[in-house]
C-alpha cells in the first residue's frame, strides 16, 4: 500500500478508458477536437484506491445532444457492463464553470482535474478557468466549503476520537485534507500542507487496505475491519493501528483549525479601515490579544518564565480566544521546565483551563500538538491517542478524560473543591493501556506523585487518589447491589469517609457516565446513583462550614487597640496582606475594593470580627503590569477608603469595563445558599461563581445593603470559580430567620446575575 500503487492504480484505469474513448469516437466518427476525457478528484490527482469510483467529466465542444448521448453509451457501456462504479459529468466549458459557482463539490473537484485523451488544449482551458474563478470568487466559496465541512463533521464526528471512524468523511479525515489544498490553492494565506503530508500517507494506505479486506468501497473502519487491516498493513495489533489514525488524524484537524483561524482574522482586518484595526492590548504578564487572538508580546523573554504556557492557556480559554500557532511553537522550543513543586499560580492556571468547558479543548489540544502537555504531564503521554475497543466508549481515552473534563464543568456549582474535581475529571482514566493492571487502582498510583508535583498538599493527594481509585464505585454498587440493604450503604463507607468526597465522587461518576455515552449511562442509571447518594448521605454527618479564622494572641491584642494596621509580606509569586480595622458595616467589600482597585487578585482569605475590630488575611496575586504594592500605600488607600475620600464604586467600574475589552466565555449560572449554624448562631451564606474583577466587592456589598452584619468570611478561588463562605448574623447577633436567609441568597444570587 503506498503512493506509488495508487499512482500505478491510476495509469492502468487510465489505459483502459483510453482505448474505450478511442473505440467509442472510432465507431461514431467523432474526432478529438470536439472532446477531452478528464479525471477530477481523488481519481484527477491519481490517488485511486482499490474500491474507490472512477470520477471523471467528459468535456465537448458544441456536441449536439443525440451525438452525446451515443458517445456516452458507446464509451461507458463497457465499464458498466464490468459492474465498474463510475461517476461522470458530461459538460461544456460554460457549463462546467456555472456548475462550479452553484456545487462546492463541483469546484473542489476540478482543481484536481487531470487530462487523460482528447482535446488536451479543453482541458487546459478548463482548468485554467476553473482556478482563476476559485480565486476570484473565493469571498463566495469560502462559506459555501466552511458550510459543507461543518455538516459533514456533524454526521460523521471527530476521526481522531472515534472507535470505529470513517477515514474519509470525519473531521480531521481525507476530506479536510482535499480541503486544505483548496485552500492553498487560493494564495491568500500559508496553508501548512507539509504538517499533513505524513498523516496523509498514513490514512491513505489505511483506506486502501480496509478496501482490499473488505472487498468494497468501504471508508467506516469497524471493529471487524480493524484487526485484518493492522496485520496487512504490518502493525503490531489493531490498537497500534488505531493509535497511528488518531494521531494523524488530530494533525490533519489541528492544521485546519489554524487556517481557518488565519482566514478569519484576514476576513476581520479587511472589514475595518487601518484606524479601526484592533491593536495589541496586554491581558497577562508576557500576553496581548488582539483580533481574537492571544499571543506573546514580542519584547518578553520566554525562557525566563516557566509558568507563561498554562497562564496563556488559561486565559485563552476563558477568554474565547485563539493561541496563535507561533505562541505555542515559541514555547514549545523555549520554555524552561516547571519547578516541582509547581507554583500556585500555575496550578490554578491549570484549573482555570479545565474549566473552560468546551473552549478548553481547542487550547488543550494546540499544547498538544506542540508537545507542551506532555512536557507538563509526561503521564499524558501514554494515553494519548490510546484506542479503547470496547463497545461502551465513543472516544480514545485522551479525548474521553477531555470530555469527562467538559462535562465536570457543568457540575463545579454543585461541589465544594470544583478544583478536585475537574483534576480528577481530567485524569480518571490515566491508569488505562497498561497491560496486566486495573485502570483504577494504577491510576491511584499514577495520580498521586502528579498531583504533588502540581502542589496539592497531602489532604488533597489523599482525596484525588481515592477519587482515581474509586470513580467507579457508585455507578457498580448503585446498579449491582441492593440499595434497601444496610450493608450496600456500610460498603461505601467503608471507602467513603466524609460527604464532601461523596459529593466529589458523585459529580465525577455523572460526568464520566455522560461522557461514555447513553449505552454506558441513562436516567435510570442516574437515578439510582442519586438514591445511594442520598442513602450514603443521610448515614453520615453532613458537610460542616469551612471553619473560621483562628487568631494569634498578638492579632487579639491589634484588635483591641482599635487601630487601622497593614501589613504586607511576600510569599512567593503572591503576596499575604494582613489588616485589622475597626469593624464597620460594608468593612468586607471597602476592602475587597481597594485590593481589586490596587490590580490584586485575591486567591483566598479569611476573615472574623472580634469585639468592634475584624481581622482579615488575604492571599493575593498581583495582576499583570500593575505594580508592586507597598504596605504604606495599601495603608494609605484603605484608609482613605474608609473615610470615604476616594469614589470607591467609580474606581470598581474602571476595572470591570476594562476587563470587559475581552469578556470571555458563557460560565454557568451564580448558585447561592444560604443554611444556619447551629454551632456559631450564625447563617452561613455559601456563593459559588465565575471568578471576575469585584465580584467579592459585590457580593459583600449587598449582602451589608440588606441589614446584616458579616461576622466572618472563608473566601477562595479555585482556578476562575470563586467560592465564598461568609457567616452573617442580625444586627442583634443572631442567625437569620429560615425565610429572611432564603431572600438575602436570592437577592445576591440575582444580583451576580446581572454582573
Amino acid at each position: 500500500m503506498g503512493t506509488r500503487e495508487r499512482r500505478e492504480r491510476s495509469d492502468q484505469i487510465d489505459g483502459e478508458l483510453i482505448t474505450l474513448f478511442h473505440d467509442a469516437l472510432s465507431r461514431l466518427d467523432i474526432t478529438e477536437n470536439n472532446i477531452a476525457l478528464t479525471a477530477v478528484g481523488g481519481y484527477g490527482r491519481g490517488e485511486l484506491s482499490p474500491g474507490s469510483d472512477l470520477d471523471i467529466l467528459l468535456l465537448h465542444a458544441g456536441l449536439s445532444p443525440e451525438k452525446l448521448k451515443e458517445f456516452v453509451n458507446a464509451f461507458l457501456y463497457p465499464l458498466w457492463s464490468t459492474n465498474r462504479k463510475v461517476d461522470y459529468s458530461l459538460r461544456t466549458k460554460s457549463e462546467t464553470l456555472t456548475a462550479a459557482q452553484d456545487d462546492i463539490k463541483v469546484a473542489l473537484g476540478l482543481l484536481d482535474i487531470r487530462h487523460i485523451c482528447g482535446n488536451a488544449n479543453l482541458t487546459d482551458d478548463v482548468a485554467a478557468s476553473a482556478l482563476e474563478q476559485w480565486q476570484k470568487e473565493y469571498k463566495k466559496n469560502l462559506p459555501k466549503l466552511r458550510t459543507s465541512l461543518e455538516e459533514r463533521h456533524e454526521r460523521a464526528g471527530e476521526l481522531a476520537y472515534l472507535l470505529e471512524p470513517d477515514l474519509k468523511e470525519a473531521r480531521g479525515g481525507l476530506r479536510d485534507i482535499n480541503s486544505l489544498r483548496a485552500l492553498a490553492r487560493l494564495d491568500v494565506i500559508e496553508v501548512a500542507l507539509d504538517r499533513v503530508a505524513a498523516a496523509e500517507s498514513i490514512l491513505m494506505n489505511v483506506r486502501d487496505a480496509l478496501h482490499e479486506t473488505s472487498q468494497r468501497e468501504r471508508d467506516q473502519l469497524l471493529f471487524t475491519e480493524q484487526d485484518k487491516v493492522a496485520a496487512l498493513l504490518n502493525y503490531a495489533d489493531a490498537d497500534v493501528l488505531m493509535l497511528e489514525v488518531a494521531k494523524s488524524a488530530r494533525a490533519v484537524d489541528y492544521t485546519a483549525s489554524r487556517t481557518w483561524d488565519r482566514i478569519d482574522r484576514l476576513e476581520r482586518l479587511e472589514r475595518r479601515s487601518i484606524f479601526k484595526r484592533s491593536r495589541p492590548v496586554g491581558v497577562a504578564k508576557g500576553l496581548v490579544a488582539f483580533d481574537g487572538e492571544l499571543a506573546i508580546d514580542e519584547a518578553y523573554e520566554i525562557e525566563s518564565d516557566p509558568a507563561l504556557g498554562l497562564r496563556a492557556a488559561a486565559i485563552a480559554a476563558q477568554r474565547g480566544l485563539h493561541l496563535t500557532v507561533d505562541a505555542c511553537v515559541d514555547m514549545a522550543s523555549q520554555l524552561s521546565d516547571l519547578p516541582t513543586p509547581w507554583p500556585r499560580q500555575s496550578r490554578e492556571d491549570l484549573v482555570t483551563l479545565i474549566g473552560a468547558g468546551e473552549h478548553m479543548i481547542e487550547t488543550f489540544e494546540a499544547l498538544d500538538q506542540e508537545g507542551l502537555i506532555a512536557r507538563w504531564i509526561p503521564e499524558w503521554s501514554h494515553v494519548r491517542f490510546l484506542p479503547q475497543r470496547n463497545v461502551l466508549h465513543r472516544h480514545t481515552v485522551d479525548r474521553h478524560m477531555l470530555e469527562t473534563a467538559f462535562r465536570a464543568v457543568a457540575l463545579t456549582r454543585k461541589v465544594h473543591r470544583p478544583d478536585l474535581l475537574l483534576i480528577a475529571a481530567l485524569f480518571h482514566d490515566i491508569g488505562k493501556g497498561f497491560p496486566n493492571k486495573d485502570h483504577s487502582d494504577y491510576g491511584e498510583v499514577l495520580i498521586q506523585p502528579l498531583a504533588r508535583r502540581m502542589g496539592f498538599d497531602e489532604e488533597d493527594v489523599e482525596t484525588l487518589a481515592l477519587m482515581v481509585k474509586h470513580h467507579l464505585l457508585l455507578s457498580a454498587v448503585a446498579t449491582r447491589r441492593d440499595l434497601d440493604d444496610p450493608q450496600t450503604i456500610a460498603f461505601v463507607l467503608a471507602f467513603i469517609k466524609d460527604a464532601q468526597t461523596l459529593e466529589l465522587l458523585h459529580a465525577l461518576s455523572i460526568a464520566d457516565g455522560e461522557a461514555t455515552g447513553t449505552t454506558a449511562w441513562s436516567k435510570w442509571k442516574a437515578g439510582l446513583v442519586q438514591d445511594l447518594v442520598n442513602r450514603c448521605l443521610a448515614a453520615m454527618s453532613g458537610i460542616a462550614p469551612a471553619p473560621q479564622l483562628e487568631l494569634t494572641p498578638e492579632q487579639v491584642e491589634m484588635a483591641e487597640s482599635g487601630e487601622l494596621r497593614v501589613l504586607l509580606t511576600k510569599r512567593d509569586e503572591n503576596f499575604v496582606i494582613e489588616i485589622i480595622s475597626p469593624d464597620r458595616t460594608g468593612l468586607l467589600s471597602m476592602v475587597a475594593a481597594v485590593l481589586s482597585i490596587s490590580r490584586l487578585d485575591v486567591r483566598s482569605a479569611r476573615t472574623r470580627t472580634i469585639g468592634s475590630s475584624a481581622v482579615m488575611t488575604w492571599l493575593v496575586a498581583l495582576d499583570a503590569y500593575a505594580p508592586e504594592p507597598t504596605q504604606e500605600g495599601l495603608h494609605s488607600l484603605l484608609s482613605k477608603a474608609l473615610d470615604r475620600e476616594i469614589d470607591i464604586n467609580k474606581r470598581i467600574e474602571e476595572r470591570i469595563n476594562n476587563y470587559r475589552k475581552y469578556p470571555g466565555i458563557p460560565t454557568a449560572p451564580p448558585v447561592v445558599i444560604a443554611t444556619n449554624d447551629l454551632a456559631t448562631n450564625a447563617t452561613v451564606v455559601e456563593v459559588r461563581t465565575h471568578d471576575k474583577p469585584g465580584v467579592l466587592f459585590n457580593v459583600s456589598r449587598t449582602i451589608s445593603k440588606f441589614g446584616v452584619d458579616i461576622r466572618a468570611a472563608i473566601v477562595a478561588t479555585l482556578g476562575a470559580e470563586a467560592f465564598d463562605t461568609l457567616y452573617v448574623t442580625d444586627l442583634q447577633g443572631n442567625a437569620l430567620s429560615e425565610e429572611k436567609a432564603k431572600i438575602l441568597a436570592n437577592q445576591v444570587e440575582n444580583y451576580l446575575l446581572t454582573l
